[in-house]
C-alpha cells in the first residue's frame, strides 16, 4: 500500500490522535507559532496539510495535501486545499512569506526536491518552517523501534537535524534558528510544555531556514 492509499483509509484514526494528545498537539502548535513570520498580510501555505488541524490552529489558509479524504475534512476546515505533492508545488516562483512543513517531510519522496520547490515558491527573505520529530531522540527512538507495528510510521523516514540542515543548506536556505518541545515519552506529556530554544532535549524540532541572495556589491 502507498502512503497516500494509506492515510486516505485511515483519516478517522489521523484526526483522533489529536484529542487522544491535546497537550502534546497544544506543545506543538506554540513552538509553530513562535517560529512563523510575524506581520500583516503575510501570504504562507502549509505543505502536506493532512486534515488541517495544524493549518487551522494557525490561521494558515491554503497548502497542498495529496490524500483525497484528507483533503475533503481540510476543506471543511476552511483549507484551501489542492492536490499535490511537495516535489512538485502548484504555484508560481517568488510567491509566498513562508512555507510550512509538519511532519509530512518523513513521507518526501525526495528531500531535496521538495526543498527546491520550497525555496522557489518563496520571496526573497521568505522562511521555510519545518516541524519533525527528531531522529535521535526520545519518541524519534520510539517511532523508529515500533515501525513495524504502526499504521503512520510503518512507511515514514525519520531524520536528524544535521540531515535536514545539510540538504537545506545544500538547497540554498541560510540563517537557521531552532526551538524544541515535547520532553520525556509522548505518554508522559500530560500537561502544555513551553518551548526552549535549540535543539537535542525535545523530540519535537521546529527549524526556521530563510531564503537569502548575497547582497551585490
Amino acid at each position: 500500500m502507498d502512503t497516500i492509499k494509506l492515510f486516505d483509509q485511515h483519516v478517522a484514526e489521523y484526526d483522533a490522535w489529536f484529542d487522544q494528545y491535546p497537550f502534546v498537539f497544544q506543545s506543538e502548535i506554540e513552538a509553530v507559532r513562535e517560529m512563523l513570520p510575524i506581520g500583516e498580510k503575510l501570504l504562507g501555505i502549509e505543505v502536506g496539510l493532512g486534515t488541517g488541524r495544524y493549518s487551522q490552529a494557525l490561521q494558515i489558509k491554503e497548502g497542498i495535501e495529496p490524500s483525497e479524504n484528507m483533503r475533503v475534512v481540510a476543506i471543511k476546515r476552511g483549507i484551501e486545499t489542492m492536490d499535490a505533492v511537495a516535489e512538485k508545488l502548484p504555484y508560481g516562483d517568488l510567491r509566498f512569506d513562508f512555507v510550512l512543513m509538519l511532519f509530512s517531510i518523513a513521507y518526501f519522496n525526495r528531500l531535496d526536491v521538495a526543498f527546491a520547490e520550497a525555496f522557489r515558491v518563496l520571496k526573497n527573505d521568505g522562511a521555510l518552517v519545518i516541524g519533525f520529530i527528531d531522529k535521535n531522540s526520545v519518541i524519534g527512538k520510539q517511532y523508529e523501534l515500533h515501525k513495524p507495528e504502526s499504521t503512520f510510521y510503518r512507511h515514514a523516514n525519520f531524520y536528524s537535524v544535521d540531515k535536514i540542515v545539510q540538504e537545506l543548506t545544500d538547497a540554498g536556505f541560510r540563517h537557521f534558528s531552532f526551538c524544541q518541545t515535547l520532553f520525556g515519552e509522548l505518554d508522559s506529556i500530560i500537561e502544555f510544555q513551553p518551548s526552549k530554544e535549540g535543539y537535542g532535549e525535545g523530540s519535537f524540532v521546529v527549524l526556521k531556514a530563510l531564503k537569502k541572495f548575497p547582497h551585490k556589491t
